[in-house]
């Protein structure tokens, strides 16, 4: 089933307008406003959230404006650059979302992640990682994820917050309280519509359709129809202009898994030759199949280093040819490399007793495109003391950060996600429990090992300044080693709670 995505930015030629001026950008918190023409007079063309919240409107004139809000500070509206910033806003989620990315101007994009969500962890963690993405760059945006274009725009504008994430297959029914302006039709049928009583989205699907197209046009039945999803909307894709792309129409449809496969390969060793020409190697490849039914399908697959290996890249994506669905038939299939790098020339080895470093590029590729990108990671080590700070995930074959655990003391092989709280009984101020009890299980202390004591990292907030932890190796009756530590140091209140924990357990 068809997932497409709606992003809204509710102010983004103020935001667009605060990243190209960096520093001498106004502060967030005071009031802008760009203005236009509309004739002779000068108007609002946007606002943002402090100039809104004052009173400020799109279409209010500027003179009204500059009375009504205090501080306000004007510019100059540049909707060609609005335009431009969207464009590339598109570039860069079509190389980090999804195949097919097309800008909704004037204030959004709309991504097809059908097939591709799980990559990102699922389409919840999609969307927030796309909204927290925006906001630490300081864009304002909302999103939806729909079964059609017009679902999603609704949604995204008048119902996320900040997303949103209609059902699969039941999108009707969250679209029924919406009002008119949600359908994306002119202002001028809207206020018709109002003036026969008409509110919401709900009361136009109660009523028969022919009255409607009558009185209004082919038009409102469409869009309709486009939000509902019973009728297709194709989103043109936008595409980069060093794009290596191929392609392929067919005379007749094609629609037999063997024949799709067949040409994939075709396309596949076309594409590679444009790369070898460039000296480049694809990290990304999409295929889009063109069906006759005006739908558009695509495939995205990655690798982990730059691969222009026509037998690799031809097994990933004959891996997905079950997620096609051919319809009638696909009448154009086109191949594009959406990420490239630079790949040199690399020797192959020739020397009989020297095998190099096992290649597990090929298995991390595999892996990767199954399971979704954000499942599969490496474990580097950080620089710090502080136990649950000492790891961190980077990808699976990401270079070595050059970082090294300290091996000091040892670590429990397994390290709790969290502190978990016990309960003792032990000697003041540095003696290691008696016994404990951890998850409703007492535990008799044989031996222990310690204190080590780690301090607290003062550089990242204050409350760290003089935290203290002193952590031991215990070991049971029963011979299980784990690794507790009391929060301060016995003695000062101002350096822990005194509460023992559980942060691991040894192998």
């Amino acid at each position: 089933m068809v997932r497409v995505v709606s992003l809204f930015l509710p102010s983004w030629p103020t935001d667009r307008l605060r990243r190209q001026a960096g520093d001498a950008a106004p502060p967030a918190e005071t009031p802008l406003v760009l203005i236009g023409h509309d004739g002779r007079r000068q108007v609002v063309r946007a606002a943002d959230a402090a100039a809104m919240a004052a009173g400020a409107r799109v279409g209010m004139p500027a003179a009204k404006a500059r009375i009504l809000v205090q501080g306000l500070v004007v510019r100059d509206h540049d909707a060609a650059a609005d335009a431009q910033g969207l464009d590339r806003l598109a570039l860069w989620a079509l190389r980090r979302y999804a195949p097919i990315v097309a800008a909704d101007p004037p204030d959004g994009l709309v991504i097809d992640s059908t097939g591709a969500d799980h990559l990102h962890g699922g389409e919840e963690a999609m969307l927030a990682g796309l909204i927290d993405r925006l906001s630490s760059s300081g864009v304002r945006a909302r999103a939806a994820i729909a079964d059609s274009w017009g679902a999603a725009h609704a949604l995204a504008r008048y119902a996320a917050r900040p997303v949103l994430i209609a059902p699969r297959g039941h999108v009707g029914s969250v679209l029924t309280g919406l009002p008119l302006a949600a359908l994306r039709l002119p202002a001028d049928m809207v206020a018709a519509l109002h003036v026969l009583g008409f509110e919401r989205i709900g009361d136009l699907l109660a009523q028969p359709r022919a009255p409607l197209t009558l009185r209004f046009g082919p038009q409102l039945g469409r869009r309709l129809d486009q939000t509902l999803g019973i009728l297709s909307e194709p989103i043109e894709p936008i595409r980069p202009d060093e794009l290596i792309e191929v392609k392929r129409n067919f005379a007749e449809p094609i629609g037999a898994a063997e024949t799709i496969a067949r040409h994939i390969g075709e396309l596949v060793v076309q594409l590679c030759a444009g790369l070898e020409a460039k000296g480049l190697g694809a990290k990304r490849l999409d295929l889009i199949c063109h069906r006759v039914d005006d739908r558009v399908q695509a495939v995205r697959i990655g690798v982990a280093i730059p691969v222009r290996d026509v037998k690799r890249l031809t097994r990933l994506l004959t891996d997905k040819i079950d997620t096609i669905e051919p319809g009638f038939g696909i009448e154009t299939l086109s191949l594009a490399a959406t990420l490239a790098e630079p790949l040199a020339e690399k020797q192959t080895l020739t020397a009989m007793v020297d095998d190099g470093a096992p290649d597990v590029s090929d298995l991390v590729d595999t892996l990767v495109n199954r399971v979704g990108e954000q499942r599969l990671y490496r474990a580097a080590p950080v620089a710090t003391e502080t136990p649950e700070r000492s790891v961190r995930r980077i990808p699976p074959m990401a270079p070595d950060t050059g970082e090294t655990w300290q091996g000091r003391w040892p670590r429990p092989s397994r390290l709790l996600p969290s502190p978990e709280p016990i309960e003792t009984m032990a000697a003041l101020p540095d003696h290691p429990p008696i016994a404990f009890t951890w998850r409703g299980v007492r535990r008799r202390v044989r031996r222990a090992d310690g204190p080590e004591r780690i301090r607290g990292e003062w550089w990242r907030r204050d409350a760290e300044l003089t935290a203290v932890r002193d952590y031991f190796r215990v070991e049971d009756d029963a011979g299980e080693r784990y690794w507790i530590f009391r929060s301060g140091d016995g003695e000062d209140p101002n350096s822990g709670s005194q509460r023992w924990f559980l942060h691991g357990v040894f192998g």
